[in-house]
């Protein structure tokens, strides 16, 4: 059996990622940081293995702390200034990838709901599978 891909792009399509099999783990985050990043109440992510991921086009760097003092590595693309994906430190070896960006399709489901001490009052996060930090 072949391991699903799930593809992912900027806005104009220069920057691409593939990422191979299931994700380590889908999240959503209410912290500022993430906030910003998204442009919106929250931000949610699907996070892959380093080594089940393939990028393809120009990436700019923007490294940025989190609320834990280490940084995050977060690459966009330089024409549209979309983020792509991100890597936290010290590791580096998972992405994180905006579930926004990829294709149709990609199933993606929340596990984790992290920061909701932050969240906006009107923000309702549903399932009761989701672990909540």
């Amino acid at each position: 059996m072949t391991a699903r891909i799930r593809n992912a792009a900027c806005r104009c399509g220069q920057l691409r990622i593939a990422c191979t099999g299931e994700p380590i783990r889908v999240s959503v985050c209410h912290c500022r940081n993430c906030k910003a990043r998204s442009g919106s109440a929250f931000a949610a992510q699907a996070r892959f293995p380093a080594d089940q991921v393939r990028t393809e086009g120009e990436a700019k760097l923007y490294q940025h702390p989190g609320g834990s003092g280490t940084l995050a590595d977060f690459y966009f693309c330089e024409n549209c200034g979309s983020t792509l994906w991100f890597l936290n430190r010290p590791g580096l070896d998972s992405y994180a990838v905006p579930i926004g960006n990829f294709e149709p399709g990609h199933d993606f489901e929340p596990q984790f709901s992290v920061y909701e001490d932050r969240q906006e009052p009107w923000v309702c996060i549903l399932g009761e599978a989701i672990e909540r930090l």
